[in-house]
C-alpha cells in the first residue's frame, strides 16, 4: 500500500519542479527592464512625469462674465482629471462672483440653467485683480520672478513637465488685451515659450486660446514640442454661446463650451486622443473656424492622449541600478558637500543631506551573485516541501 502512493509523490515533485522552472524563466529579464516595463505600460510616449496648467482670464468687469466662466470651467476640468491645485496657476480678475449686480452672490455659472456653480468654495486664485498683467504672465512662464514670490505663484516646471496654457479674453490680429489696459502680442508669447525651452522648463506645451482672431496668437511660435489651437481665424470673431436672463449677460463662449462639453466624457484613464478633441470641432455650432497648429509637435495627434495635458496621472522615470550606485560612490569619494538648489528653481523630489550614508558597494558581480543565491534558496525550499509531502504520503 505504501508503494501505491509513490506515483502521486513523484507527480507532486514534478509539479513543484515545473512551477520552479516557470518562475525562473519569468524572472530572467534584468530588474531594470522589468521595472521600466511596469512603469511604462500606460505611457503614451510623451516622456513627461508631471502636469501643470496655466489658466488666464485676461478680462475684468461684469460684462465680461463669460470670460471668467471660461477660465473657471477649464479650472474645474483639469482639477477633476487629476492636476492638483499646487500645479494649477489661475489668473483671474475675480470681480464677478461678489459683484453687486450678481443676483447669485458668490457663484459663477456657465449655463443658463445654473446647474453647476463653477466658483463654489474650493477654488484657489493665484493672481487676482490687478495682479493679472502681461509682465506677471511673462515672468510666470519664464521663471523670472522675485525671490519673495510665494510658491503658489511660481511655475515650478522642468524638462519633464507637460504644460497646458489656456487664455481667454478680448483680442485681435496677433494681440490679446489684458483688462483693457495693455496688450500681449503673439511675438511676446512666442519669445516666452522659447525662453522656457532654452531653460528646460517644459517637455510639451498645449496652447489653447479663446478670443477673436485667436489663431493668429500662435502664428509666431517657433519653439519645439508645442501644440496650439484657437477658437477663430483671422478677421473672424469668437462668439458667446448663450445668455442667462436672470444673470443678464452671456455666461460662456461657444468654443470653450463645446471643448468643456467634450471633456465631460473624459476621465483619468481615458484613451481619447487630441485628434478626437480636434475632430469634435464643428464650425457650424461654434460660429467660427477653430484652428490647429501641430507642425512643431513631434508626436502624432492620434497617439497623443488628452490626459497628457489635461490630466494629472504621474509617470515615473526608472533609473538603472548602476547609475544610482555610481552616484552614491561618487558622493562617497567626493570631499565637496552636495550643492543645494535654490528654493525658486524647479526640482525633482530628491532629498539631499550633507551627511552621506555609507551604502554597500553593490557591484555587478555582487548583484548577479545575489540573484543566483535567491534562485538556490527558492529551489531548496520547494525541494524540501516536496520531500516532506512525499514522506507524509508514503507513511500513510
Amino acid at each position: 500500500m505504501r508503494f501505491q502512493v509513490l506515483p502521486q509523490a513523484c507527480l507532486l515533485l514534478l509539479t513543484c519542479f515545473v512551477a520552479w522552472a516557470v518562475g525562473s524563466s519569468g524572472s530572467t529579464a534584468p530588474a531594470g527592464e522589468r521595472a521600466a516595463d511596469f512603469f511604462s505600460r500606460h505611457d503614451s510616449g510623451s516622456g513627461h512625469t508631471n502636469n501643470w496648467a496655466v489658466l488666464v482670464c485676461a478680462s475684468r468687469y461684469w460684462f465680461n462674465y463669460r470670460h471668467m466662466a471660461n477660465a473657471l470651467g477649464m479650472y474645474r476640468t483639469v482639477k477633476r482629471l487629476g492636476i492638483p491645485d499646487s500645479n494649477i496657476i489661475l489668473m483671474l480678475a475675480d470681480d464677478v462672483a461678489c459683484n453687486a449686480r450678481n443676483k447669485f452672490a458668490g457663484s459663477v455659472y456657465a449655463e443658463a440653467g445654473r446647474h453647476l456653480d463653477l466658483y463654489g468654495n474650493n477654488i484657489e486664485v493665484d493672481y487676482r485683480g490687478y495682479e493679472v498683467t502681461v509682465e506677471n504672465f511673462i515672468r510666470l512662464l519664464t521663471g523670472r520672478v522675485d525671490p519673495s514670490m510665494p510658491r503658489s505663484k511660481r511655475l515650478l516646471t522642468d524638462d519633464h513637465s507637460n504644460i497646458f496654457v489656456y487664455m481667454t479674453g478680448h483680442g485681435g490680429n496677433e494681440f490679446l488685451k489684458f483688462q483693457d489696459q495693455e496688450e500681449i502680442s503673439a511675438f511676446d508669447i512666442a519669445d516666452a515659450f522659447e525662453q522656457m525651452w532654452q531653460k528646460k522648463r517644459y517637455n510639451e506645451i498645449l496652447f489653447m486660446i479663446d478670443t477673436c482672431q485667436a489663431n493668429t496668437m500662435y502664428s509666431q511660435i517657433y519653439s519645439p514640442n508645442i501644440l496650439a489651437t484657437g477658437s477663430s481665424q483671422i478677421e473672424e470673431n469668437s462668439y458667446s454661446y448663450e445668455n442667462d436672463n436672470d444673470i443678464g449677460v452671456s455666461v460662456i463662449d461657444s468654443y470653450t463650451h463645446y471643448v468643456l462639453k467634450f471633456m465631460e466624457g473624459i476621465n483619468k484613464t481615458s484613451q481619447a486622443s487630441m485628434q478626437d478633441l480636434f475632430d469634435s470641432y464643428d464650425p457650424v455650432k461654434i460660429y467660427s473656424h477653430p484652428g490647429i497648429r501641430s507642425d512643431l509637435f513631434r508626436r502624432p495627434l492620434d497617439k497623443t492622449l488628452i490626459t497628457d495635458f489635461f490630466g494629472g496621472i504621474a509617470q515615473v522615470e526608472a533609473f538603472p541600478l548602476q547609475d544610482i550606485v555610481g552616484s552614491s560612490n561618487h558622493h562617497e569619494n567626493d570631499p565637496t558637500p552636495p550643492t543645494f538648489q535654490k528654493p525658486d528653481t524647479p526640482s525633482v523630489p530628491v532629498v539631499l543631506s550633507p551627511t552621506v550614508v555609507s551604502l554597500p558597494r553593490l557591484t555587478g558581480e555582487t548583484h548577479a551573485w545575489d540573484n543566483r543565491w535567491k534562485e538556490v534558496r527558492k529551489w531548496t525550499s520547494i525541494f524540501v516541501v516536496g520531500c516532506l509531502v512525499s514522506w507524509v504520503s508514503f507513511v500513510r
